[in-house]
């Protein structure tokens, strides 16, 4: 390991050291185990067992990831998916794993897509997730493009005791031991980029590194936690009416034989039931506290939860007695659903630049899938009814779409629609009708043609090897 290998080791693991207090806020954030300590508040000790977390961060992140969802690319040129990408998706279990990304980008702000050769499989690239909690990448200025990117072994980076370190031109992996890197393996790939994509969230143009998108929300979090505690409070002192005794002496609570009255006999006896001779002594009651202000006020807070994500009122509880009809419940939908096709668009360019990758490495031109797109499950939550609605009246009587497509634009996957056209390809009733008619059966034309990615491939022997 050269100087200046052993220099980026350093410099790339101090700044993950630096970054893993915020990771931490972040991900209790997330999952609700923030504690009003942190708020910078003084809580006595004995309301600490009364502190209630309100997870809205968590529904926030939630509410994008779910409809966040790959079903597919698509080259220039080509209608259909493309059958080799969408292999590599499936073999690398992507639909499960692409999730998780999404959901690191959400909660940290940045994830990270590793790329690498595949030894089970050479023509397969081997492509795996990572957590910004223990990995983390150079990027250049001026091509935006990773220059190194470093990956810790450990969950818990300040006490990684493996890496591997990611370059242009080669892999290099080593160990920790008294405090030193030692090298202990590297792998010459020569592919000329770096094999790990940024999946960044909320990057801006003077802030490449990302944001979480729980920022905006954070304070009013940590608010509402206060105002529900304050309710708890109020719940245990003052929620149940109050009474008091005037003029009465230490007699009233004891027993023929001068023994105090226990608490709950007191109470129930001698207050409710004043002996004679009591004349002088005066019982009342207290009004019980009105808790609808810390209601109000928790709505209050709910509200501007959702003016500042877009999510839906009755996302954050937020109903009234009459129920909003579907059309008010899709209009409220709208700015969620414009949100996370923001979202979708940014991620897609990450995901099609590691397929690029993955070209490369299994011998493929890049340059084939210079025009990629990523296919995206429509955000919004029609129903079905409404989808082939839209879709009969877009065609309106005539070919417009054909049966593939109207398929797709009714949110059916890609495995799906292969399975439905195939069923009516096969289907007997089909084939009589087509006979009879003299031409092809409906839907005839509509085979499906296996798609060769990239055209110019170079033999699977000439693959060059990355590690992931």
């Amino acid at each position: 390991m050269n100087e200046v290998e052993l220099d980026t080791i350093d410099r790339l693991h101090a700044e993950l050291v630096a970054r893993e207090p915020y990771a931490q806020v972040e991900s209790a954030y997330y999952e609700g185990q923030q504690r009003l300590a942190s708020m910078g508040l003084a809580i006595p000790p004995e309301m600490r067992d009364l502190s209630v977390i309100v997870n809205w961060p968590g529904m926030f992140v939630d509410s994008i990831e779910h409809r966040m969802d790959v079903e597919g690319f698509r080259l220039a040129g080509q209608w259909r998916g493309d059958e080799q990408l969408w292999d590599w998706w499936q073999y690398n279990d992507l639909d499960e794993e692409s999730s998780l990304a999404h959901l690191e980008a959400l909660i940290h702000g940045r994830a990270y897509v590793c790329v690498g050769y595949n030894e089970d499989n050479p023509e397969i690239p081997l492509i795996t997730v990572e957590s910004p909690r223990s990995m983390i990448v150079e990027t250049d200025p001026r091509t935006r493009r990773v220059t190194a990117a470093l990956r810790l072994y450990e969950p818990d980076p300040p006490r990684g005791i493996g890496c591997t370190l990611y370059l242009p031109e080669v892999t290099l992996y080593a160990s920790q031991v008294d405090g030193r890197w030692i090298e202990t393996d590297r792998h010459e790939h020569r592919l000329g980029i770096v094999p790990v994509v940024a999946l960044i969230n909320r990057a801006r143009v003077s802030d490449r590194q990302g944001r979480t998108e729980m920022k905006r929300i954070m304070g009013l979090t940590d608010a509402a936690c206060r105002s529900l505690m304050n309710l708890q409070g109020a719940q245990e002192l003052m929620a149940t009416p109050q009474r008091y005794i005037l003029g009465a002496d230490e007699s009233l609570f004891q027993d023929e034989h001068g023994n105090p009255v226990p608490t709950w006999q007191a109470y129930l006896a001698h207050i409710l039931a004043i002996p004679e001779g009591g004349t002088e002594v005066k019982v009342g009651q207290f009004t019980a506290a009105d808790l609808r202000n810390f209601t109000e006020v928790l709505n209050a807070y709910a509200h501007h939860v959702s003016a500042l994500t877009g999510l839906p009122p009755h996302y954050l509880g937020l109903a009234t007695d009459n129920p909003a009809s579907a059309d008010a419940i899709r209009s409220s939908e709208a700015r969620l659903v414009k949100a996370v096709e923001r979202k979708c668009r940014a991620a897609g360019g990450a995901w099609e630049q590691a397929m690029r990758i993955g070209l490369r490495i299994t011998g493929g031109d890049p340059d084939a899938l210079r025009r990629l797109e990523t296919i995206w499950r429509d955000p919004a939550t029609p129903t079905v009814a409404e989808k082939a609605d839209a879709v009969q009246k877009l065609s309106g009587g005539q070919p417009l779409y054909d049966r593939e497509t109207a398929l797709e634009e009714l949110g059916m996957s890609p495995e799906r629609i292969r399975v439905v056209m195939q069923r009516v390809a096969d289907d007997p009733m089909l084939k009589l009708m087509a006979m009879e008619g003299g031409g092809a059966a409906d839907g005839a034309d509509d085979e499906p043609v296996q798609q060769q990615t990239g055209g110019n491939r170079a033999p699977s022997g000439t693959n060059n090897p990355a590690a992931a």
